[in-house]
């Protein structure tokens, strides 16, 4: 979940008790918040980025904390393409001129703005989106140094790699848009671009597995690609879905996501998880039980319960070993 704590990227003490405390809380993987690759491609000027050697030490210690807490930590490889440039969402959720402070042009597949007012993005150049696959794989690469475990990208909820997938988003009609073989291509060329330098990290990616509008990116897409992607070295899928068109018809509630997770699970065979409405320990429990997704991902929830996984245990009345500095803590549930 991403903090909007960051200044020019750079991760500080909230980030390092943000993301400590779920360690301490015994979660098995922390993944970080969407991390950009450039600066153009955070969501808001809060966001944290990899995009110079000069961000590696915050993330660092954060990373080794939670090593120290027999944890495993994960990052988000981002760009948010034409939903870049935003404010901090608490301040408001426009998007900033790119004349004003605090504000950048964004860039795009296709010069389509996500809000009718907003300025449309720049069109993506066939170099410049080389360049950005380039990022891609130095922000890896760095990721790698630090000692992430897991390295996820981020080609869900409507940020660039998903804007390149989904037709409505992407009206290229050069090797980049139009067939579905070159709408992935962006994706594809970054897979192949960082494989080989996660080394023995686990690579995953994160995926909208439908628009939920007409003529969109849908399930059968998914099912496809995720096809292709597992050939390519990839361990898990991270099932989500929508974000990429304001006017997607979509019904929240709880496990609404679960069915494309299961399909895509079902049919392709690649480790899957799934995200969304997901609130208690026994529907967790659930999922996995019925073999319904592989792993389950948890955000809100942890923002409202650093400890969750303490209280799911005791939910399930499974006993865990909790820190001894608050096993006092214990004693009252």
């Amino acid at each position: 979940m991403c903090q909007y704590s960051a200044i020019d990227g750079f991760a500080n003490n909230w980030h390092l008790v943000h993301i400590g405390q779920f360690a301490a809380g015994k979660a098995a993987l922390v993944i970080q918040e969407a991390t950009a690759i450039t600066p153009e491609g955070r969501i808001t000027y809060g966001d944290l980025g990899l995009w110079k050697d000069e961000q590696m030490s915050a993330l660092q210690d954060i990373v080794n904390f939670v090593h120290d807490q027999g944890g495993l930590i994960g990052i988000q490889l981002a760009h948010a393409g034409r939903k870049a440039s935003t404010d901090k969402p608490w301040i408001s959720r426009a998007q900033i001129a790119p004349e004003k402070a605090n504000g950048w042009q964004t860039v795009a597949p296709s010069p389509i703005p996500y809000y009718p007012e907003e300025r449309p993005p720049l069109m993506l150049s066939v170099s410049q989106i080389q360049e950005l696959v380039q990022a891609f794989r130095s922000a890896a690469v760095r990721a790698v140094e630090i000692g992430y475990d897991v390295i996820e990208l981020h080609a869900a909820h409507g940020y660039l790699i998903h804007q390149f997938l989904s037709p409505l988003t992407n009206q290229r009609t050069d090797e980049y848009g139009g067939s579905f073989e070159n709408r992935t291509r962006f994706l594809l060329e970054i897979v192949s671009a960082i494989k080989p330098v996660v080394e023995n990290r686990s690579l995953w990616i994160r995926i909208s597995a439908t628009d939920w509008a007409d003529g969109g990116w849908g399930i059968l897409e998914s099912i496809k690609l995720v096809d292709i992607v597992k050939t390519m070295g990839v361990e898990v899928v991270d099932v989500s879905s929508g974000g990429a068109v304001r006017h997607q018809e979509i019904i929240v509630k709880e496990n609404y996501q679960v069915p494309f997770a299961h399909r895509i699970k079902e049919e392709t065979g690649l480790l899957t998880g799934t995200v969304g409405m997901i609130k208690r320990a026994v529907q967790a429990e659930a999922i996995i039980e019925q073999k319904k997704a592989d792993i389950v991902l948890i955000g809100r929830g942890f923002l409202q319960n650093p400890h969750l996984v303490l209280q799911f245990a005791d939910d399930l009345r499974v006993d865990i070993p909790w820190l001894p500095q608050y096993v006092r803590g214990k004693e009252t549930l």
